[in-house]
C-alpha cells in the first residue's frame, strides 16, 4: 500500500498514536531488512513470506491510526458546550423579566440534564430582570438539544404592573454559540482590543477590589464580551476569549446561511438572531414554534425547565428535512 508521509507525520504528532507509531516505524524496518533479504537467493522464499505476513500488519495499524486521527478530528469539532445569551428586547421591564424567567429555564433544564452552568456576564435593568446575560453550559450533548433556540422569543401575558388587566407583548433574543477545542474561525490577536475593570457582581471581596473582570472588542466586527464570574482576570480572559470565538464562529455560519437564503428558509436552527421563531402565550396556556407550526400547552412546566418536549420535537422535523 502507497503511505502518505504527511499522515505518517500526523499520526507522529498526535498524542493518541505516538505510541503506535513507534510499532509501525518498527515494522517499517524490519520490512526494509526483508527487502534485503531477498537478494539472497538462498532466503528470498523465506523472505517473501515474511513480507506478506509484515505488509499485512503495516496495513492494519496504518487504518487504526488513521482512523483514530480521524475520531480525534470529530471529537475537536464537536461542541463541548455552549455560550447561552440572552437579551431583552421590545417591551422595556416585562422584556427583561421575560429574558431572566427564558434563561433560567434552560438553567433549570440544564441542570435536570447533569450539565455544568456558569454565568459569565449578567446586566440587569431596573426592574431586576435581564438586559443581557451571557451563561456556559458544558457537556457534549449540549448544543444537540439547544442548538434550535437561536431566534426570538415572544412572550404574551398581563404583566404585573398591568392595573387594567391588559395582554402585553414583549420579545427576548436567544443566542446559542457552540464552543470548540479547535474552533472554526481563527482570530488575529492584533484585533481585539482587552479592557480590565472591577467585577459589579457577587463574588466576595477580592473579586470586588481588584480589576479581575474583562471585556474585549473584536475591532473588525464591533462585538464586545465581558467575563466577570471569576475571580482571576486570567480565567475571566480565558472565559471571554471563548465566547468571543463563538460569536464570531455563528456571525461566520449566518453569512453563509445568507449565501444559501433558499435553502435557509426549508431549514430551522440555521442561526438567524432576528428571526421569530416562538411566542409564548400565558392566558391560553400555548407556547407556539412558528418554524413548524407546532403548540404544546404545558407553558408553566416548560417555565420551569421541561423542555424535553419541544427539543424531542424539534430534532425529529430536523432530521427528517
Amino acid at each position: 500500500m502507497e503511505l502518505s508521509e504527511e499522515k505518517l507525520q500526523e499520526f507522529r504528532e498526535n498524542q493518541k498514536t505516538q505510541f503506535l507509531m513507534t510499532q509501525f516505524d518498527a515494522l517499517l524496518d524490519k520490512r526494509a531488512e526483508n527487502e534485503e533479504l531477498l537478494k539472497d537467493e538462498s532466503l528470498k522464499a523465506l523472505a517473501e513470506e515474511e513480507l506478506k505476513d509484515i505488509d499485512t500488519q503495516i496495513e492494519a495499524q496504518y487504518n487504526e491510526m488513521d482512523q483514530i486521527v480521524e475520531q480525534s478530528r470529530e471529537e475537536e469539532a464537536k461542541p463541548y458546550g455552549v455560550a447561552l445569551e440572552v437579551r431583552a428586547g421590545a417591551g422595556g421591564d416585562e422584556a427583561a423579566l421575560f429574558a431572566e424567567e427564558l434563561a433560567q429555564a434552560y438553567l433549570k433544564y440544564a441542570e435536570t440534564r447533569g450539565w455544568k452552568t456558569f454565568v459569565a456576564n449578567e446586566s440587569r435593568s431596573s426592574s431586576g430582570g435581564y438586559k443581557e446575560a451571557t451563561f456556559e453550559i458544558l457537556g457534549s450533548e449540549v448544543y444537540d438539544a439547544l442548538q434550535y433556540e437561536t431566534g426570538v422569543h415572544r412572550v404574551q401575558r398581563v404583566p404585573v404592573t398591568e392595573k387594567a388587566g391588559r395582554i402585553h407583548t414583549s420579545t427576548a433574543s436567544v443566542a446559542v454559540l457552540p464552543m470548540r477545542k479547535k474552533p472554526k474561525v481563527e482570530i488575529n490577536p492584533a484585533d481585539i482590543e482587552m479592557e480590565f475593570s472591577r467585577a459589579g457582581g457577587a463574588g466576595g471581596q477580592n473579586v470586588n477590589k481588584v480589576e479581575t473582570a474583562v471585556r474585549l472588542v473584536h475591532t473588525p466586527t464591533g462585538i464586545d464580551v465581558r467575563s466577570e464570574s471569576e475571580r482571576s482576570q486570567l480565567k475571566n480572559r480565558e472565559k471571554a476569549m471563548s465566547i468571543l470565538t463563538a460569536k464570531l464562529e455563528m456571525l461566520h455560519e449566518e453569512e453563509e446561511a445568507k449565501k444559501h437564503a433558499e435553502l435557509r428558509k426549508s431549514q430551522i436552527g440555521t442561526g438567524d438572531r432576528s428571526e421569530k421563531i416562538r411566542t409564548y402565550n400565558f392566558p391560553q396556556n400555548r407556547i407556539t414554534d412558528h418554524r413548524i407550526k407546532e403548540s404544546w400547552h404545558n407553558i408553566e412546566d416548560v417555565m420551569a425547565g421541561k423542555f424535553d418536549d419541544i427539543f424531542d420535537t424539534l430534532q425529529t422535523v430536523s432530521k427528517q428535512e
